[in-house]
């Protein structure tokens, strides 16, 4: 898959569980970091969207884990976006070990955008993201 955006990591001790990996909770702030991240570079502020009553939020996450992180591993988060609808995109996201290019997690996030009232509304003014589609 070719990704828009792609952004390097490092596992934290503190990320981790008593067997020593990951804790998979862990891995959808990975995800929503990258997804922030990839906002900024495609010149989409989060905190301004919100601030203007534009609310991007999350409808399903799902993740498929595929092996597991260790503390200090390096990795890096793909991140590729489709709009599906008027209102409703997916952020399909890897999250690949560095050191072996080994898939960790292959995820596909859905979102839509809701207005300061919780209704959804169209996704044109966020046409920037959706280049590809």
């Amino acid at each position: 898959m070719e990704y828009e955006f792609v952004l390097d990591f490092k596992v934290r001790d503190y990320e981790c569980d008593l067997q020593g990996i990951v804790n998979n909770s862990v891995y959808q702030n990975y995800l929503e970091h990258a997804r922030h991240e990839f906002l900024l570079d495609k010149g989409v502020d989060f905190a301004q969207l919100a601030k203007d009553d534009i609310n991007l939020v999350v409808t399903r996450a799902e993740l498929d884990y595929k092996t597991s992180l260790t503390s200090g591993d390096k990795f890096w988060v793909g991140v590729r976006v489709e709009r599906v609808s008027k209102i409703r995109f997916v952020f399909h996201q890897d999250i690949f070990r560095s050191a072996d290019d080994k898939l960790v997690v292959a995820a596909q996030i859905t979102g839509t955008s809701l207005n300061g009232k919780g209704r959804p509304i169209s996704l044109d003014s966020l046409s920037v993201l959706f280049d590809n589609a």
